[in-house]
Parts: C-alpha cells; sequence; structure tokens
C-alpha cells in the first residue's frame, strides 16, 4: 500500500525539480527518496526523485514561541490548526527517473501535474532499484544500510565489478571513518562470492587486523575456500634496484644540481647499453656508469673524471645502505596477487621519498604485468605473469599524487586510471585531504564514497572532482557522523546515503586514548615508587666503624 505524504503544488526552478507540500516533517529528509505517478502510453510509470531541499511556508506566529509562558496547542486548537502538525512545509523534489531493470533508472521528462500525489518509496522497491547487485550475489559487495530507513531495512550492496574497473575514491576528513570503510570494502572483496586480487599500501600499519579473516567462518566457502592474508612489514619489503628508472633514483637522491642530474641520466643510458636479456644491476655499476659517463680526455689524451661523478657516488653509497632496494630480492607481481588474498604493505617505517619510489615501482610492474600478460607476451613461468584482474588500494593518496607538487607516483597513477580498466587493473584511493589530491587523479574515479569533511577548501574541491553525488548531497558532509558515508557513482544505481555496517574483523586504526594511557603509566609507576620508599625505610642501617671501633 502507497504511502502518500504530500501534493504536487508545481514545477521547480530547474525542469527536473518540483514542489509538493506537505504537513508531515518526519518523512520530508534531505536525500529520501519519494515518487509520483505518470501514464505514459497504456503504462503507469513510478518516478522516483530524491528530496533535496525543504521551507516551512506556514506556520503559527513567532509570537507565540517567543512567550514561553503560552501553550502552543491551546492557541493552535483556537485558530483551528490541528497540533501536533500546525506547520505547512515546501518540498523540492530532483527527479531520478523511472527504473528499467535492464537500462537503469530513465527520466521520462514527464512533469507531475498539481494536485498529484506523492507518496514514500517502500523499502522492498528501494532494495531493488537503488543496489546494482543484491546482498550475497557474485559480484556484490554489502557495505551498510539505507541511512534515512531504520534499523537496516534497506541494505546496500556495491557492483563489485564497476567499482573495480572504474577506480574508487574514498574521501573524508580525519576520524570519519575511512579506514574503516575501507576495511569493510576489503572484507567484502575477500567474502566467498568475491575471491578478489588485493594489494594494500598502508603507510601507517592499520590493515594488519586483517590477519582475523583467517579461520573467520564469515568468509569460508562450501568448496573449501578460506581468504589468504599476506601482511607484509618493512623488513619484507624489496624492490630490485634494475626495476627502478632514472626518476626513480632521483627521488632517492636530494639535491641534485642540473650537471649531476644530466651525468646521472648518461649514466642510466650507458647501463641500458649494457643490459642484455634479464640483466640485474647494483648502486655499484650505476657508480661506473656514472664515472664513465663523467669522464673525459685532458689535452695529453689522458682520462680525466669531472667533479659530479664523486658528488653522485658518495650520494649513491648512502642508497647503497638502503634496506628496501636489492640487486637480486624482488617483490614480483606473482609475489603481491592472487585470488582469495589480500596483501598489506606496511611502510609505516619507511621515509616519504622511499615510499614513492616503493610504490611506483609497485604500481608500475603490476601495470606492466598485467597488459604484457593480456598480450600474450609473457609465459605462465615468468614472475611478472599475471592472468587475472587485481585491485590496489592506496591509503593517503595525496601523499602519492599531490595537487601542486611533483611526485613520482603522480604520472604512474595518472596512466593506471585512465588506462588499466582495458587491462583488468583498478585503484582505490583513500585521503583525508581531498583538497591536496591531484585533479586528473581524482576525477578519473567513477565510484565514490563521501564522509564528514569540514574544511571548506575540500569540500570545494570536491564539487569539481565529484559530479555524481549532487549538490544537495555534498551540503550534507559537515553533518556526517561518524560511519555515515554517501556513496556515488558507478558502483550504485543512484546516490546514496549510507550507514557503514559493523566490521567482521578488527580495526586497527582506532585513535590512542591518552588520559586511559596516562592514569595506567602513573598507576604502574606510582605503585613501583611506593614499594621501593617503603623497601627503603624498612631496610636497616650499616653499621659504621670509627678508629676500629663499631658505631651502631
Amino acid at each position: 500500500m502507497l504511502q502518500v505524504i504530500g501534493t504536487v503544488k508545481g514545477p521547480g526552478e530547474t525542469g527536473n525539480e518540483y514542489r509538493f507540500i506537505t504537513a508531515d516533517n518526519r518523512e520530508v529528509k534531505i536525500g529520501e527518496f519519494v515518487a509520483y505517478q505518470a501514464r505514459q502510453g497504456e503504462d503507469t510509470l513510478n518516478i522516483l526523485g530524491k528530496i533535496s531541499a525543504r521551507c516551512l511556508i506556514d506556520h503559527l506566529p513567532d509570537r507565540i514561541f517567543a512567550d514561553t509562558g503560552i501553550s502552543p496547542e491551546a492557541i493552535a486548537a483556537l485558530v483551528g490548526f490541528a497540533y501536533p502538525n500546525p506547520e505547512i512545509y515546501e518540498v523540492t523534489v530532483e527527479v531520478i527517473g523511472y527504473f528499467h531493470p535492464a537500462l537503469g533508472f530513465i527520466n521520462p521528462r514527464l512533469t507531475p501535474d498539481p494536485g498529484a500525489k506523492v507518496y514514500r518509496v517502500d523499502d522492498a522497491t528501494l532494495v531493488k532499484v537503488v543496489n546494482k547487485k543484491q546482498v550475497g550475489e557474485i559480484g556484490g559487495a554489502h557495505v551498510g544500510s539505507l541511512l534515512l530507513r531504520p534499523n537496516e531495512a534497506v541494505p546496500v550492496a556495491l557492483d563489485v565489478k564497476e567499482l573495480v574497473s572504474t577506480h574508487m575514491a574514498i574521501l573524508a576528513g580525519t576520524g570519519s571513518g575511512k579506514s574503516y570503510t575501507a576495511g569493510v570494502l576489503i572484507e567484502e572483496l575477500l567474502r566467498p562470492y568475491n575471491r578478489a586480487a588485493v594489494l594494500v599500501f598502508d603507510p601507517h600499519g592499520e590493515y594488519g587486523t586483517l590477519g582475523d579473516m583467517r579461520g573467520h567462518l564469515a568468509f569460508q566457502g562450501d568448496d573449501g575456500y578460506a581468504p589468504k592474508v599476506k601482511v607484509l612489514t618493512p623488513d619484507d619489503i624489496r624492490i630490485r634496484m634494475s626495476s627502478l628508472d632514472y626518476y626513480d633514483i632521483m627521488t632517492l637522491l636530494p639535491n641534485m644540481s642540473d650537471r649531476q642530474q644530466a651525468i646521472l641520466n648518461k649514466g642510466f643510458t650507458i647501463l641500458k647499453r649494457h643490459r642484455q636479456g634479464d640483466y640485474r644491476w647494483d648502486v655499484n655499476d650505476l657508480i661506473r656508469a656514472v664515472n664513465e659517463a663523467d669522464t673525459s680526455e685532458d689535452d695529453d689524451g689522458n682520462p680525466k673524471i669531472g667533479s659530479s661523478a664523486p658528488a653522485i657516488e658518495w650520494k649513491l653509497e648512502r642508497l647503497a645502505h638502503s634496506p628496501y632496494f636489492d640487486r637480486m630480492n624482488h617483490l614480483s607481481p606473482k609475489d603481491l596477487f592472487e585470488p582469495g588474498q589480500v596483501t598489506v604493505l606496511q611502510m609505516n617505517e619507511i621515509s616519504q621519498e622511499e615510499q614513492q619510489v616503493i610504490c611506483a615501482a609497485v604500481l608500475r610492474q603490476s601495470y606492466q604485468a598485467r597488459m604484457n600478460t593480456a598480450k600474450e607476451l609473457v609465459s605462465a613461468e615468468d614472475e611478472t605473469y599475471l592472468p587475472y584482474p587485481v585491485f590496489i588500494l592506496i591509503e593517503e593518496s595525496h601523499r602519492f599524487a599531490p595537487a601542486h607538487e611533483p611526485a613520482r607516483c603522480k604520472q604512474v597513477l595518472r596512466t593506471i586510471l585512465s588506462e588499466g580498466r582495458k587491462f583488468g587493473m583498478g585503484v582505490g584511493l583513500i585521503t583525508q585531504r581531498p583538497g591536496k589530491l591531484d585533479s586528473d587523479v581524482l576525477s578519473q574515479c567513477m565510484s565514490q564514497f563521501l564522509m564528514r569533511i569540514v574544511n571548506p577548501v575540500d569540500r570545494e574541491s570536491l564539487k569539481h572532482g565529484v559530479e555524481a553525488a549532487g549538490r544537495d548531497l555534498l551540503k550534507e558532509l559537515p553533518s556526517l557522523t561518524k560511519g555515515q558515508v554517501i556513496i556515488s557513482g558507478a558502483c550504485v544505481n543512484t546516490p546514496v546515503l549510507c550507514q557503514v555496517r559493523k566490521r567482521l574483523t578488527q580495526h586497527g586504526g582506532e585513535t590512542m586514548n591518552a588520559p586511559q594511557d596516562w592514569q595506567a603509566y602513573f598507576q604502574q609507576h606510582h605503585q613501583r615508587d611506593r614499594t621501593i620508599a617503603k623497601a627503603t625505610v624498612a631496610r636497616p642501617r650499616p653499621a659504621e666503624t670509627v678508629g676500629g671501633i663499631s658505631i651502631e
């Protein structure tokens, strides 16, 4: 049975809006789904819309509310108002359209007539029309429930195919729950109905708790499937030196003059001439190439090394002591990816420059592996053979693709985001400062998760980088609380306000409870000091000896 909540007044400011009048303030929340019926030929269409604004147009005189001694109920009864709803609201609705199972929402451009009834869309209908996939369906990801419907009445399930292939971004302020939401997504990707191949760049060491998936019943499949969780600490991270390029080395060597950069570039050219097959070089090989590049002949025909080579050699020798770059050991794509496995690269003890290079190298090799495998340029025995789609999640992505600064990862990310879809490589970006994230990178993410953002600069950047959410929902960002998210883009049929579900594994990014830790430290050390003090008082004083005579 349809629940009528208002009557159409007329069109709105744009051709895609209409207004209706209601006295039921409880059912006209911003973002709520409503509908009206319209005839198209012999068909009756239920045309859905979303409430975008409301205003009070008729109410009791303000003087009544100003005097706290006057009862509004009594006055309302005297003047003919039916209390407790003496207020009348004008509500603006943005039309979405009617739902077609194959095509999604279609806007027929049929405006409602004045006097047409507006009703609240029921829960069962929303479950069908909001979600591209249903809970538990292959390719679905149950991340939560519709925020405006109580008791999880309308679960929200995302389309993993669109989420992964068209890339995604989680944009939120500090403490809004972005890492928690990312954890929920990873859980869904590793459930038996998805079994994804996932890699997480973890600069803060927050995702190690995903190991709780091992042995958890919710992740067990009827065919014996169980997810694998590989957590790599900084001690486990190794990148082969010969997989780095000139710009990677430049990132690791600070304060290079123009001449030093030119000599280093020439040294790389010499290295490439020497490379045959799978030739693997290290820092010493590069030093020899740099010395050769900076060697000339003096007037007598004797070799002479310029001043740049020794300076570059000194910087390269410092690089040789880095534990993360090796001649032989290497994290190959085969080591990082496997369907039904999440690999977490914990980089919380690694410098910013080294994180940039590690991330760039892994992204570049993974992309090349997918591209070469798709083009059948590598065999199954090759370490770069990757015969399945992969998904990479990058936490604190504004560090790796900053808006107005050079960064080693930025160009690699731009390439993958624009071309990775063809080769089955998806990327997810997570940041608490969307205003500092490169706009070209952000604009390539076709699914967005927007959480509480108060900073006006960050909110302004979203107006240009995130079009799918709609301006009316973006206004809600400052008022969202922890765990509430606006989901928009390719993974859902229409933008929704969602309450993120509870994680199945423990969350590793909880804020430290400083007062509790202070109290615990004080109690522990205060008790120890008291024990020492008591022992000192109880200890007998040693006898003193003067002139061979013992004095007690």
